[in-house]
């Protein structure tokens, strides 16, 4: 059926065999599932094997050694030509392995991404995979979702959807369920369908999937479109032309020693051995592949650490955050929302105490009440819990009540008493935001169960919440419930005298919001005019309660003659009268305040930014070490600034309270005017903009919209601040790893270089042959490199400043060290050549090769830290290299003394003497980058002491 828009929903749900109560059953999902395949868009076919195969072979510098093995064949130096092109087949087989298994590793980490959906099947609400909707799924969808897949809407709530990728238009539009005439309308004018991709701005639905994968909308853009080749990383870019810089140096460095050597009459064989031999030495051909090891391995980590990397640049940025803007809800706390504080006019329940205390105090000791017993709750309880668990979007299925993780009015010690609100409730399978959850879970534990109020108070309409109102309102009839004999309904006092009217509407919100529009407040039973007094004390107890770290939120009803008109609900909020406060605590996590005090040793700075109340903020930003100073801004003080007013405080204060996320943006940007590299987090539709602002964009993998997660460069499986440093810790470790490697290939290759350019001054024959040199740099760039790539952090890895992410690859030290450790170890071994050859020792050649190769093992060793002695680190702290080393040792070995492969790299069995000789020079390198460090790093030691904190 093409066009489902005509329809009304009777026919729809018959033409998809569908039941809207039930769902499908799943032995039906399952058919469907195969014969519609995933609901996924099916993306151009990735890079074929034989592609990336070809690709290893046309490579610059391959395709510079393929030359050479085509002109020694030329020359007839078929030995040469067959060594150059095993080397050449061997780095391509290593290149492709890599290249195939990387392919592999991002493909899985892209499916974790795939967004969930909340789907009916069997008569219960579950969170799937949207890859497993199928026609005919029922699912839900509200502010902040992406449209999992083309559906036709069954019923609405002030629906909105964000079309502008299908019309071009930036408005959003409005959504109806009504059946809509005319033929072949275009999308903008389906308003009784939604479509995969598209995002919901507003209200909420319940919706029949009518296409999914391919099929949808989406899926025939997608169709005609190809896929958006990954861009390469900074690094990799500054990488990619360090190397062209090294190639330009080795041509020139090539043609300045051809021209000389032509003009003494060098032999043409000899002098174009020698080039080649230089091209090769100087470029470390290696690296591109270690980069992208390096990225892949520590992605891979970061995910065992719970946080997925969704634009892989994000690696490398993490490494140079200087601020972490942090949400609080979730991330630095638990999200396990605890009701603790029934604030009631004259009133104060505190939840922890059991239902004999309370009801003693509320009701004079004249009862007690309990569920199920049918004693009424007294009249502002009842209209404070029922207004909370009605003006409600949580789902709490029936099933899932009895064994819960989140606790209502946990004790504070360990022991509860078996009557109290202390019991656990289940909220594992309970869907929606989790301070939602925790009010419907609390009127539950008093006998008002969400379903049965609704059967008796059925919704007719609703105002949903947004952040500009701070407040939301849902309108219901009321059915003279204290007729019903369900249990809740039998919990309830006489209504009559609060509510005369046939309908009633329920608000909940922010405190103060709720003080400005409502005229009323609801005392014992009956209304008192809410004069300035009543205000005073109602903010004083939301403040108190605030100020200890507590949420709180104001319920407050109106009763209604008669039901708004439809798109005006929002207008019944006015004139309402104020019932009470619920308090909720959301403890702090443990880890947060580690996690919080491992970032101040690092030079990074933590910001709290929340929607919450300020004094709230304020009490949980102490509590974790956040703010030391009691200064915030709020929503309102950043209205009123201009960017360089909040440049001026932005150093200074730490805790920003009831913003909206259009002002998180200004945060932002006020940071980064600064010099900051910022990291930020989000969960919103309305995050999109800071999120892709920030230096990095972090999500909410729990509690984010799709929305968020699309513009993020990270998702946060657990939601966890910890899980932020960690990935920081890990993104400094893989540049600090890189740069290692660039450290030691470079190094070695200087050797190389030196060697080379100097044999003829001092009249030696060719010291090395290409293949010696290719031999030498695929040990080094292979197995050796691959080690370096996965070393621990160092010890201070997160107890220093942050290092600017534009710095150069030969900052701090390292560029120096290249080139004096380099020089030194060249003329070191090319002296030790010299002077084997000049007392006759014809094996003086393989010397040469022999040290250089084993000096590439030892200054691994030594370079695995900048500043700890191998001794400090251990061999075994990181036994992939020290296996690597005993390997590449058992290969040069052999190399020298197995007869078949003595002709290969023209090598001669080396006397014991010899042998010894080597290994014992070839350690320069090692001693000397030791030493190096024991005379710096006193002067290391004294800046960690005092190291310059970002701000």
């Amino acid at each position: 059926m093409s066009h489902w828009y005509q329809l009304d929903v009777a026919d729809v749900l018959q033409q998809l065999g569908a039941n809207a109560k039930e769902g499908l059953d799943r032995a039906e999902a399952e058919r469907r599932l195969a014969e519609h395949g995933p609901n996924e868009l099916a993306e151009r076919p990735p890079k074929s094997p034989l592609r990336m195969l070809w690709e290893q072979f046309t490579a610059t510098m391959v395709l510079v050694l393929i030359a050479a093995a085509a002109i020694s064949a030329l020359l007839g130096d078929w030995k040469d030509t067959l060594a150059i092109l095993a080397i050449v087949i061997f780095n391509a087989v290593l290149g492709f392995t890599q290249e195939y298994r990387a392919g592999k590793e991002f493909a899985a980490l892209k499916k974790l991404a795939v967004p969930k959906a909340r789907v009916l099947r069997n008569g219960v609400w579950e969170h799937l995979s949207a890859r497993e909707l199928v026609p005919g799924d029922i699912v839900q969808i509200e502010d902040g979702d992406q449209v999992p897949a083309d559906c036709r809407l069954l019923e609405c709530v002030n629906l909105r959807t964000q079309e502008s990728a299908f019309t071009g238009e930036s408005e959003s539009v409005e959504k109806t369920a009504a059946a809509i005439e005319g033929e072949n309308l275009p999308l903008g004018d389906r308003r009784n369908s939604v479509f995969m991709g598209t995002a919901v701005t507003y209200g909420r639905a319940k919706a029949i999937v009518t296409a999914t994968g391919m099929e949808t909308e989406l899926g025939k853009i997608a169709g005609s479109m190809q896929s958006v080749e990954s861009e390469q990383t900074p690094l990799q870019k500054r990488l990619e032309q360090l190397g062209r810089r090294l190639a330009l140096a080795a041509l020139a460095l090539v043609a300045v020693i051809f021209a000389l050597g032509m003009f003494q009459g060098g032999e043409f064989d000899d002098l174009f051995l020698t080039a080649v031999s230089l091209a090769v030495a100087i470029i470390p051909e290696g690296l591109p592949a270690v980069v992208t090891i390096a990225l892949a391995l520590g992605s891979k980590r970061m995910l065992r650490r719970k946080a997925l990397i969704r634009k892989l640049p994000a690696v490398e940025t993490l490494g140079s955050v200087t601020t972490i803007c942090s949400d609080k809800t979730g991330t630095l706390t638990e999200n396990r929302m605890t009701v603790t504080i029934l604030s009631l006019a004259g009133e104060r329940v505190d939840m922890r105490e059991s239902f004999a205390q309370i009801t003693s105090r509320l009701d004079g000791n004249k009862s007690i009440f309990r569920p199920g017993e049918g004693v009424p709750l007294p009249a502002s309880m009842a209209l404070t819990l029922m207004g909370s668990s009605l003006c409600n979007n949580a789902l709490v299925p029936d099933e899932a009540e009895d064994t819960a993780e989140s606790v209502i009015g946990q004790e504070t010690d360990q022991e509860q008493e078996p009557d109290g609100f202390s019991e656990a409730v289940n909220e594992t399978k309970a869907i929606g935001d989790p301070t939602e959850i925790a009010l419907v879970v609390a009127a539950d534990r008093l006998g008002l169960d969400k379903e049965e109020l609704e059967e008796v108070f059925p919704r007719q309409a609703e105002a949903p919440f947004d952040s500009d109102r701070k407040r939301m309102t849902t309108i219901h009839q009321i059915q003279q419930p204290w007729q019903n004999a369900n249990p809740s309904v039998q919990l309830l006092p006489d209504l009559s005298i609060a509510v005369p009217t046939p309908y009633v509407a329920f608000t909940k919100g922010s405190v103060d919001g709720l003080l400005q529009i409502s005229s009323q407040v609801w005392k014992s039973d009956r209304t008192e005019p809410l004069d300035e007094t009543w205000q005073q004390e109602i903010l004083a107890s939301n403040d108190k309660l605030a100020s200890m770290g507590t949420r709180v939120l104001g319920v407050a009803f109106r009763p209604l003659e008669q039901l708004p008109s439809p798109g005006r609900e929002s207008d019944v909020e006015r004139e309402l009268i104020f019932v009470g406060l619920v308090g909720m605590l959301d403890p702090a996590r443990p880890e947060a305040k580690e996690a919080v005090e491992t970032c101040n040793h690092a030079g990074i700075r933590t910001v709290m930014i929340t929607g919450d109340h300020p004094l709230m903020a304020r009490h949980i930003a102490e509590e974790l070490g956040i703010s030391k100073n009691g200064q915030y801004l709020t929503g309102q003080d950043l209205d009123r600034m201009s960017i360089d007013e909040l440049e001026q405080r932005i150093d200074e204060v730490s805790v920003y309270a009831r913003v909206s996320p259009q002002q998180k943006l200004k945060i932002v940007e006020a940071l980064q005017d600064r010099g900051q590299i910022v990291s930020m987090t989000g969960d919103g539709v309305n995050d999109a903009p800071a999120l892709s602002k920030a230096d990095i964009g972090v999500a909410m993998g729990l509690a984010g919209t799709d929305v968020a997660k699309e513009a993020a460069d990270m998702v946060l499986l657990n939601d966890n601040f910890a899980t932020i440093v960690a990935a920081v810790e890990e993104g400094r470790v893989i540049y600090d790893n890189i740069r290692k490697f660039i450290r030691y290939t470079l190094t070695g290759n200087v050797a190389g270089v030196v060697i080379m350019l100097l044999a003829p001054f001092i009249a030696l024959r060719l010291p090395l042959t290409p293949i010696q040199i290719l031999w030498i740099n695929l040990l080094a760039d292979g197995l050796l490199a691959l080690a370096l790539s996965v070393e621990p952090a160092e010890e201070n890895v997160m107890d220093r400043p942050p290092y600017p992410p534009n710095e150069s690859v030969f900052s701090r030290g390292i560029g120096r060290d290249i080139i004096w450790v380099g020089l030194l170890m060249g003329l070191t071994f090319l002296g030790m050549g010299y002077w084997a050859e000049s007392i006759g020792w014809q094996n003086w050649q393989t010397m040469i090769f022999a040290t250089l190769a084993f000096s590439r093992m030892s200054l691994a060793l030594a370079m695995r830290s900048e500043r700890d002695l191998l001794i400090h680190k251990g061999l075994l702290s990181n036994k992939l290299i020290l296996i690597s080393v005993l390997l590449t040792f058992a290969l040069q070995i052999a190399v020298i003394y197995t007869p078949w492969l003595q002709p290969i790299f023209q090598t001669r069995s080396l006397s014991g003497q010899e042998l010894l000789i080597c290994l014992a020079i070839s350690t320069i390198g090692f001693w000397v980058v030791e030493i190096q460090k024991l005379v710096l790093r006193p002067r290391s030691q004294a800046k960690r002491k005092h190291p310059h904190r970002a701000h």
